[in-house]
């Protein structure tokens, strides 16, 4: 069984397609990361898989469940671009409430708030902190709940090279004991940490390989280069 299997996914929003067509799988326990420009549909199909977002046709199946069913609700973790915290409690104490919620207690809370590097600013108000920290303890408390898929809208905005690189070497962590994480990102350096790639560019899905392989088929040796090469030839396709 697949974590996550979307097929023909189609979503209007008024009378523009925000998603064309969508389909994929995703196995368990991997890294797959989603990229694409701004408007490309990101957001959107993310949100289509955690169940909150209204689809035109075509289905999306998340651990065998249709997206969104009661079934998933502790076993799919979500982490948007706005974090989804209390800005007036400290970061120990917003990551200990969502444990207590979990019933994971508070040895679980020490360790995810140290997973995510924030161990050192535990008892500072959440409201105090920058975008890229808020968004580190809506991972923390994601993370809690041990979901079997987690979905993470843009997380390393903002961080540091070397907090990037430690949180991608946790997403691998998680992926190894058995968590499937859909990664979007626009940082191309992040895209050969994934195990599979998913192109999106104006809501139609325009490539679903290994870094490798996208970089040998379109016989460059960057994935900034390969990704500018499905575009041109895409570009050529519908022209054509």
């Amino acid at each position: 069984m697949n974590a996550i299997d979307t097929d023909g996914l189609t979503v209007e929003r008024g009378r523009t397609r925000v998603l064309e067509d969508v389909s994929f799988v995703v196995p368990r326990g991997s890294v797959y990361g989603l990229l694409g420009p701004s408007g490309s549909g990101k957001t959107t199909l993310m949100r289509a898989i955690v169940g909150v977002q209204k689809i035109k046709s075509g289905h999306i199946r998340v651990l065998g469940e249709p997206a969104g069913s009661a079934a998933l609700r502790r076993r799919v973790g979500y982490v948007t671009q706005q974090p989804s915290v209390y800005g007036d409690l400290t970061i120990r104490q917003n990551v200990r409430y969502f444990a207590a919620i979990y019933g994971t207690g508070s040895a679980a809370a020490r360790r995810a708030v140290t997973d995510v590097g924030l161990e050192h600013l535990a008892d500072r108000l959440v409201d105090t902190l920058s975008g890229g920290q808020r968004a580190r303890v809506s991972l923390a408390c994601a993370l809690l709940a041990s979901p079997d898929v987690l979905v993470l809208d843009e997380p390393t905005v903002g961080l540091d090279p070397v907090l990037r690189r430690d949180l991608w070497q946790q997403f691998h962590v998680l992926a190894d004991g058995g968590t499937t994480l859909l990664v979007s990102s626009h940082v191309m350096d992040e895209a050969d940490r994934c195990d599979r790639l998913l192109l999106l560019r104006e809501g139609r899905l325009l490539a679903d390989d290994t870094p490798a392989n996208l970089r040998s088929h379109t016989r460059t040796t960057d994935l900034e280069d390969a990704f500018l090469q499905l575009i041109l030839d895409d570009t050529d396709r519908v022209r054509s």
